[in-house]
């Protein structure tokens, strides 16, 4: 079975496992085509993070870690030297080390069994011959029209052929990227397999493709400040990146483990709600209730407090320092029932308005700033948009909310895929959206944005730091009962990422939901935390909501001081999903109908 964002995705996964393929060459298929049909939500010069486990070891859940470090020149002291106060939202000083690539053919070197060739060949495929754009990317195109015409030339040419938007459901060809992917094949020699494809990561990382990045991003050009700059990335930032595995952090909850990234991704913030609400009575864990609805949202801010206080890379490629920023996460603290008991206390009847983190021994709380709107030094600039325009366009959607300068919100693909022996995979794709930076002509795709995520002022362990990895909003989720997967699951979105995932498990392991039924229902999330993506505001005891929630609920919610935000009926998550039953043996798949481009699909 195969769930995924994109159909395209989906089709080119499940016919990788109708031909014998496992569920590991299933995934790389299916994301790198993600690359071509879902530009605007991610991109070879992203990120990814997956939590898999293998048949021959299901008990034991694994990280892939596809998230590049800060390059040894992005400091805070560089950037403030260059005018910027916060981290770029679009533009090469946002960039991290792109980290997709490697990571994917990682995952297939050590656990798939294809050739690299036939796993490519469908997304040089549909890049050469072309594929229906979707609307979307049609819309984030035309919002970023006079950006490209103005500043990002090279993005005009692709992206705006005569000057033209694409209109959604024509053709749309990425004949560079194609000739790159042929080009890193030809680079695949070796006597195994294994070494065909170590040798293409080695050209990915060492060869023309570094060569590329290097040369290109040292062009000054348009940031989110609306001021210029040039790209800080060296060849040995490129080279010296390697994806790799790390053990999953997990609790229980319900008689199920839920497995998660460390604490350099946000995936163990739903690990904390899930700790704080297994204390409430189950009548306060349904999310279609105001009880319920109030109940969620308290957890959600104090685990997001939490997470924007303590969370970052624990480790550091740079020198050795003393600073207690550069101490390990303490997630052992976090999750302990003593510490989710003591702030289960604090919720009330009534919607808390403050961004209160937890205090833990031996830590001091990086209180990060908490702006209610941002107007940086060029402001209204040439190709910046104004302050409305970028409040106008901030509301968080399941498709990505895009700002005429590049920035963008929710914005990320997913893929789930369980195969017939058991292998089971959840991957989250990421950054190098066709908005984040100017295209490079000579590769087809453009760098990512990952370091918005981290802050320009000391003291935080996500501070720009050097070899460090930014705490990436990256988050998919693997559950397991009994020492085996069940379910494999993710979701687009940003901050809101864990968030909807949530709603998911408490539907499903607490409400008894169906997989569907749990995408199905309606969604909502909390905003009152600082946001992962710049310009990085916040409303304080702010609630996006779906309309479905009903009238009475939404009122209750609002009564009890939550300030509400309407998003419709169907706008909030892309979540997908697998599952495999262990005592029948039955798979499933569920897929969002939400913008209908999600799709599952199985045998």
């Amino acid at each position: 079975m195969t769930a995924s964002t994109h159909w395209l995705a989906t089709a080119t996964a499940q016919a990788v496992l109708e031909r014998g393929g496992n569920a590991f060459d299933a995934a790389v298929a299916g994301a790198f085509v993600l690359h071509v049909v879902e530009p605007h939500l991610n991109g070879p010069g992203g990120d990814m993070t997956g939590v898999f486990a293998t048949a021959q070891h299901p008990g034991n859940a694994i990280v892939l870690m596809g998230q590049g470090p800060a390059p040894a020149a992005a400091t805070p002291e560089h950037y403030r030297a260059e005018g910027l106060e916060l981290v770029p939202g679009s533009g090469a000083l946002a960039a991290a080390v792109p980290g997709a690539v490697d990571a994917w053919l990682l995952l297939l070197r050590d656990h798939g069994t294809w050739e690299l060739e036939p796993v490519l060949a469908f997304a040089i495929g549909y890049a050469r011959r072309g594929h229906p754009v979707l609307g979307a990317v049609c819309r984030t195109i035309g919002t970023v029209g006079a950006l490209f015409d103005t500043h990002w030339p090279t993005s005009a040419a692709h992206w705006m052929p005569g000057g033209r938007v694409p209109v959604a459901g024509e053709l749309v060809t990425n004949e560079a990227w194609a000739a790159s992917l042929t080009r890193l094949l030809l680079a695949g020699t070796g006597t195994t397999r294994e070494d065909r494809i170590d040798a293409v990561r080695r050209e990915w990382r060492e060869g023309f493709v570094a060569r590329e990045i290097v040369e290109f991003q040292q062009t000054p050009h348009r940031h989110s400040s609306g001021t210029d700059h040039a790209g800080v990335m060296t060849d040995a930032d490129l080279a010296g990146f390697e994806a790799g595995y790390e053990p999953a952090t997990t609790i229980e909850f319900r008689g199920h483990t839920i497995a998660k990234t460390g604490p350099w991704g946000q995936g163990p913030v739903l690990l904390q709600m899930l700790t704080l609400l297994d204390g409430f009575p189950d009548e306060c864990l349904d999310p279609s209730t105001a009880l319920g609805v109030h109940t969620i949202l308290e957890v959600e801010k104090l685990a997001l407090a939490d997470r924007d206080t303590y969370y970052g890379d624990p480790a550091s490629t740079g020198p050795a320092t003393t600073d207690p920023a550069q101490s390990p996460v303490p997630l052992e603290y976090l999750l302990s029932p003593e510490y989710s008991a003591e702030r289960r206390a604090l919720i009330t009847d009534r919607a808390s308005r403050e961004f209160r983190p937890g205090v833990v021994p031996g830590h001091t709380p990086f209180l990060p700033p908490m702006r209610t709107e941002y107007r940086p030094p060029a402001w209204g600039a040439a190709g910046h948009p104004s302050a409305d325009t970028v409040a106008e366009q901030q509301a968080g959607v399941g498709e990505p909310t895009v700002s005429d300068n590049g920035v963008t919100r929710g914005d990320t693909c997913h893929i789930d895929v369980v195969d017939r022996w058991g292998n089971m995979v959840s991957a989250t794709p990421s950054g190098g959206w066709l908005q984040s930076s100017p295209f490079i002509p000579e590769l087809g795709f453009c760098l990512g944005t990952r370091l918005q995520m981290t802050w320009l002022e000391p003291g935080s362990p996500s501070t720009l730091t050097p070899g460090r990895r930014p705490r990436t909003t990256l988050t998919p989720t693997l559950v397991l009962k009994d020492g085996v997967p069940v379910t494999a699951l993710g979701s687009p979105g940003g901050d809101q990422q864990d968030q909807w995932q949530l709603l998911y498990l408490l539907r499903t392991l607490v409400g008894g939901y169906t997989p569907q039924q749990a995408i199905d229902a309606p969604a909502f999330h909390t905003t009152s935390f600082p946001g992962s993506f710049w310009p990085r505001t916040w409303t304080p005891g702010g609630a996006e909501v779906e309309d479905r929630l009903g009238d009475a609920v939404i009122a209750e919610l609002e009564q009890r001081g939550h300030v509400v935000t309407r998003t419709g009926d169907w706008t909030l998550g892309r979540l997908s999903c697998v599952g495999a039953d262990p005592v029948t043996g039955l798979l499933t798949a569920a897929a969002n109908p939400r913008g209908a481009q999600g799709y599952a699909a199985g045998r």
